[in-house]
């Protein structure tokens, strides 16, 4: 007979990660792991206490799938590198934006926060500065990639080009939306404003980032 593999909490995390994958948050249920994992609910309490727990250890999980790039002559290149990574990994497990609004201890999410915070610091970021600069980041990627997920989930392509249309056929009513594309991702992609977004933010954390 075989025998089953050990319950360890990194069994736990990483079919919690792949049923997060598969079913999102809502699929997500202490009795759910316990069936996939085919043990018992009270077996999972010895090493997790509440659902929020494991959201919270899946999360840290994904971030060990962004790289730490080393430092490089350019710290703007290094924020850089480390925020698409960053919004790589939550597009592709499109559940992760939404957990990141609570504080995140995890020893990946923080490692990564570190590298953010120390490049930024290269770059004549202190104090208030850097708290702003390194909240505007944040906030960006994730924001974006909240965007972007819900985006690819829940609109193909007949309602993309739905947003288009109502936009051009309200061109007197809405003049400014037209003329400037807006919702038209044939003009310019998500790759493209992500880009253009990112690049603005570094700029204005370079304007602010003087010391105290």
């Amino acid at each position: 007979m075989r025998r089953k593999p050990p319950l360890t909490l990194e069994r736990i995390v990483e079919l919690a990660v792949s049923v997060l994958d598969e079913q999102g948050i809502e699929g997500l249920t202490m009795r759910c792991l316990a069936q996939r994992l085919d043990v018992t609910a009270t077996a999972l309490y010895w090493h997790v206490k509440t659902k929020d727990d494991v959201l919270d250890l899946a999360v840290d999980h994904i971030f060990g799938d962004v790289p730490v790039p080393d430092d490089g002559d350019d710290w703007t290149e290094d924020v850089r590198v480390l925020i698409r990574a960053w919004r790589d990994a939550m597009l592709r497990h499109p559940w992760a934006p939404k957990l990141i609004g609570r504080p995140m201890l995890g020893p990946n999410v923080l490692a990564r926060t570190e590298f953010l915070q120390s490049a930024l610091v290269r770059g004549g970021c202190r104090g208030l500065h850097l708290a702003v600069a390194t909240r505007m980041l944040a906030n960006y990627v994730i924001g974006a990639s909240l965007t972007e997920a819900t985006w690819r989930r829940t609109a193909d392509p007949d309602m993309r080009a739905a947003a288009r249309d109502h936009i051009a056929a309200s061109a007197e009513t809405y003049p400014t939306l037209s003329a400037s594309g807006h919702l038209d991702d044939t003009r310019w992609d998500d790759d493209l404003l992500f880009e253009e977004g990112l690049g603005a933010i570094i700029r204005a954390a370079v304007r602010t980032g003087t010391p105290d």
